[in-house]
């Protein structure tokens, strides 16, 4: 079979199988739904892995062809196209193992919903979308790809339609991701307008000739061209990768079914930005402005957002609030220029993050749908296989060595050490702060939630027993990357040139080359010096403060709360990100539209146009009908009259 053919399956099986449950589901079938749904994305996790293997061992060179043209205007040509080289093979791997995890779990986790098979055709259709933007190789593509993942978390986050809370959450997650479009969209146009093309090989070998040009913009303020274009791209990511102050959307994204929170969360949507700007690292590295715009987003992401994850008591929030946070670590690497740490956080937090939403997943199941912590407690004594993975994958988060997370994220704090640009000062506090953050919360939620004493009632402590083995399995396939694909995978990815054909860094940004001496003695040496660093004990200093109150006096988490209880408010309302929108966007614009209303429709349009008009003529009418009166002498002297005032006018024009 040619290359080419694999290639384009790829993405074609799970809209195949998207169709096929979709459109034909009283044909197939629930058996049949979950059948076809999971055979595409698993033979397209196969084919994934064959090109990846190609890419990465065998030295495929760098793919660039067009599939499919659908239109040319102006010498601008509008494809379908892919660009398969390493960065793209690293993704669709990613994305096709942890689909292919989640639609098994779904088995088992919507076995008794009446949408069944409509939810496999959705994850097989988000499965698409997905490998649709990363396999990309233009614009207009990854455009395609951008919006079409937008449209089916919005299908998938309001799921369960019949409950309002959902429904407020799907629009909330697609207007606030308007937002972001806007701004990515406008993006798009100035690389059309100032490079001519929309394909990354065209745009990459342009850059530089516009790297120097000027623009003004508001105020008449001169901005460099490649500063505008990447914050444009950028304020994009920030929309779908839940960035600051677009990340409201993101932990109200929980009111879909736990399946879809980890495949939103891991390995689609949320990591498309992230993507994104690695993609276009030829771009983003002409403009150190961008970057440090893109270095203090994501820095405060980092650290407020995670602060949040402390006071929540719903399990799922408090991992969607870690997912936030460690995005935010993600954008910071990405503005030191750091994406090779970026995209390697990107593929180690997949794994963990898919574990621990399908490990909360499970207990949710076991427990008839109860979701608060306070309502669990001793859990793992009964669900021994999903506390145990619950455990490896909070420890891939928090960054304990030799787990996963240790090495991607280790790194990008020393990453951020040894740059130079500005917010680098707070950047590093931040991911610091974070390391203690992240601890807290994960042994917070693991102790609630596994361990102490049961606060269940009796009937749920009654029913609660481990899942089933399509719930099972899943967590074990992605406890083993959680724990040993960094060890393996960091020395290649990083520093052994691996991504060197997808990824640009000038020589004076390249601080991940700064770093390659740590692992002059392997993986294993930087693992055991890993125990010696302040980051572990950061790290230590979290886990031990969630054990003495969470684990031996759970009642000094109520003083404390009580006694701090002005910043509890703060981070349990979301620094009131929610109020401000609900009242300047939505008030204002509800205000706005209510004066349109009054002063343009009613007053203007109704009352002078349509209505005004009308009294207009009849008042006119009523004054006409006045001067016909019917009497003959009345019509003749008005006829006279008419006559000399006719006869002045041409005496008074001579």
């Amino acid at each position: 079979m040619r290359l080419q053919t694999i290639l384009l399956m790829i993405p074609l099986l799970p809209l195949v199988g998207d169709l096929t449950a979709g459109l034909f589901r009283h044909f197939v079938g629930r058996a049949g739904a979950h059948t076809v749904t999971i055979l595409a994305v698993g033979l397209s996790f196969l084919l994934s892995a064959y090109v990846a293997w190609e890419v990465f061992f065998n030295n495929l060179p760098v793919l660039n062809y067009s599939v499919y043209t659908w239109a040319i205007s102006d010498g601008i040509r509008f494809e379908i196209g892919f660009l398969i080289d390493s960065l793209s093979a690293l993704m669709m791997v990613v994305v096709t193992f942890v689909s292919l995890m989640v639609h098994i779990y779904t088995i088992g986790y919507m076995k008794d919903d009446p949408g069944y098979q409509r939810f496999f055709a959705y994850i097989n259709l988000f499965t698409f979308a997905m490998l649709m933007l990363v396999m990309a190789n233009n614009f207009i593509q990854l455009f395609f790809g951008w919006e079409a993942v937008g449209v089916v978390s919005y299908l998938l986050i309001g799921f369960w339609f019949k409950k309002d809370s959902a429904v407020k959450a799907n629009l909330k997650a697609f207007l606030v991701n308007r937002v972001g479009d806007f701004g990515f969209l406008l993006g798009i146009a100035a690389v059309l307008l100032y490079m001519g093309s929309l394909d990354y090989a065209e745009v990459f070998a342009a850059t530089p000739a516009v790297e120097g040009q000027t623009m003004t913009v508001l105020f008449g303020w001169e901005w460099q061209v490649m500063t505008v274009i990447c914050i444009c791209l950028f304020i994009g990511a920030m929309g779908k990768s839940a960035q600051v102050p677009l990340h409201v959307w993101l932990p109200d994204s929980m009111e879909g079914p736990t399946p879809i929170s980890a495949l939103i969360h891991a390995a689609t949507m949320v990591t498309a930005g992230i993507f994104m700007v690695a993609r276009l690292s030829p771009m983003f590295e002409t403009s150190v402005t961008a970057l440090s715009f893109i270095l203090v987003i994501g820095a405060v992401t980092a650290l407020f957002t995670g602060l949040i994850g402390i006071v929540q008591t719903d399990i799922k929030r408090v991992v969607a609030y870690s997912t936030l946070s460690q995005l935010g670590y993600m954008t910071v690497a990405l503005g030191v220029s750091a994406y090779s740490v970026a995209v390697f956080h990107l593929m180690t937090h997949a794994f963990f993050k898919a574990l621990l939403f399908l490990a909360a997943g499970s207990v949710i199941m076991a427990l008839h749908h109860k979701q608060d912590m306070r309502q669990m407690g001793g859990v793992g004594r009964y669900m021994p296989i999903t506390a145990a993975t619950a455990w490896l994958g909070s420890l891939a988060l928090i960054g304990f060595p030799f787990f996963s997370g240790f090495y991607s994220k280790d790194l990008i704090i020393e990453a951020v050490k040894l740059a130079d640009r500005p917010g680098v000062a707070f950047a590093t506090f931040a991911v610091y702060a974070g390391v203690v953050i992240t601890a807290l919360y994960s042994f917070r939620m693991l102790y609630l939630t596994f361990h102490g004493p049961t606060r269940m009632d009796e009937e749920t402590r009654s029913h609660a027993h481990e899942s089933p083995w399509v719930v099972t399995v899943p967590l074990v396939l992605l406890a083993i990357p959680s724990v040993l694909i960094g060890y393996f995978t960091v020395v290649p990815l990083l520093f052994g040139g691996a991504l060197e054909d997808a990824i640009f860094v000038r020589e004076a940004h390249d601080v991940v080359a700064q770093l390659a001496y740590k692992f002059d003695n392997g993986p294993f040496a930087f693992g055991l010096a890993g125990f010696l660093t302040p980051v572990f004990w950061l790290a230590m200093l979290g886990v031990g403060l969630a054990t003495y109150i969470y684990l031996f006096n759970q009642a000094l988490a109520e003083r404390l709360k009580q006694r701090l209880i002005w910043p509890w408010t703060v981070l349990d309302r979301k620094y009131g990100f929610d109020e401000l929108y609900q009242t300047v966007f939505t008030g204002g614009g509800l205000k706005l539209a209510s004066g349109l209303s009054r002063g343009g429709d009613r007053f203007l349009i109704d009352g002078l146009l349509v209505n005004g008009s009308a009294r207009l003529v009849g008042r006119l009418s009523g004054l006409l009908r006045q001067m016909q009166s019917g009497f003959l002498y009345h019509y003749a002297f008005a006829m006279i009259i008419g006559l000399v005032a006719l006869m002045a006018s041409f005496v008074l024009l001579r």
